[in-house]
């Protein structure tokens, strides 16, 4: 037998064994839809690199945004920040000399929701690597020194408890003792439930130590920012020599919606923002984040501190 026989030989012999398989083997039943597994292709951009504005509702770039101050490029939204993200834009580079972070709170009123008060002050903790919800210390703001307290609204949502009270107090006492201007950046959602009537206590506290500081002549910036509500607003909030506000910052005690099941009115275009309370004349002047540092250097050489 030649090659090119034993060649055709065995390729017959592949084509029954093949014919056989096939006749043996059951044909696999259709899948369902149910059964079908949708391709899903691998995201090329990761996320959290784009946000959506509330002001404007677009899309955004999210570092353009921080570049730009925490300020929407479209619309200038004014997104909120918390107290270390302040400092570093307000503060000049390597200025800012921290002071009563060793202040902790304590829970004398065994206070329990859902959770017991320490543990929610430790997750608290946990979730944003500060203390408490308010930093203070003092720097140079354009080469004019300052005693600086700043709420931080990423903790507890700046709420003000014993430890925030005292803070504030003592920034207020070291600013008096050494003749500083004083600036209080305040972004809060009120008092601290927890707290509670601890908590409102230091509105007369924080008061009465703004009393003694302008008996001795000292000068108090108060700089408004989205949200300052409940009793730091009916507090320290209001007490500034000169008070600024950033641009359609939500200021106020009680929430809008509260207001007008209250007093079943409706309430007027802008109520409760600082563009409103300028206009009535809780608030002296409306600034853009961006020129804020630059206003706060302003009045304090207006005013010869």
């Amino acid at each position: 037998m030649t090659q090119a026989d034993t060649s055709q030989t065995d390729a017959k012999r592949l084509t029954e064994n093949a014919d056989t398989n096939r006749e043996t083997s059951t044909p696999e039943p259709p899948k369902t839809w149910a059964e079908v597994k949708v391709s899903t292709r691998k995201a090329s951009i990761p996320e959290g690199l784009w946000l959506s504005c509330p002001g404007c509702e677009k899309m955004i770039f999210r570092k353009q945004m921080e570049a730009n101050l925490h300020v929407c490029p479209q619309c200038e939204h004014h997104f909120r920040i918390g107290a270390r993200e302040r400092i570093n834009q307000l503060m000049d580079d390597g200025a800012f000399e921290p002071l009563f972070t060793n202040l902790r709170c304590a829970d004398p009123l065994n206070f329990v929701d859902r959770r017991p008060y320490p543990d929610r002050l430790k997750a608290e903790q946990e979730r944003t690597g500060e203390n408490e919800g308010a930093q203070a210390g003092v720097g140079f703001i354009k080469g004019r020194r300052v005693a600086l307290c700043c709420l931080d609204l990423t903790f507890f949502m700046g709420s003000m408890g014993s430890v925030v009270g005292e803070t504030l107090t003592r920034t207020i006492e070291h600013a008096a003792e050494r003749d500083l201007p004083l600036v209080v950046i305040s972004c809060s959602g009120g008092a601290r439930m927890q707290e509670s009537t601890l908590s409102l206590m230091q509105m007369a506290k924080t008061s009465a130590a703004l009393a003694r500081y302008d008996d001795a002549g000292g000068l108090f910036i108060s700089v408004l920012t989205d949200p300052t509500t409940g009793g730091v607003t009916a507090s320290f909030a209001m007490l500034g020599d000169v008070i600024l506000a950033e641009p359609k910052a939500l200021i106020g005690f009680a929430g809008p919606r509260v207001i007008k099941q209250t007093i079943r009115q409706d309430l007027p275009e802008g109520f409760q923002r600082s563009e409103y309370l300028q206009h009535t004349g809780m608030v002296d002047r409306v600034v853009h984040r961006a020129e804020l540092r630059n206003e706060i250097a302003r009045l304090i050489d207006y005013a010869g501190k």
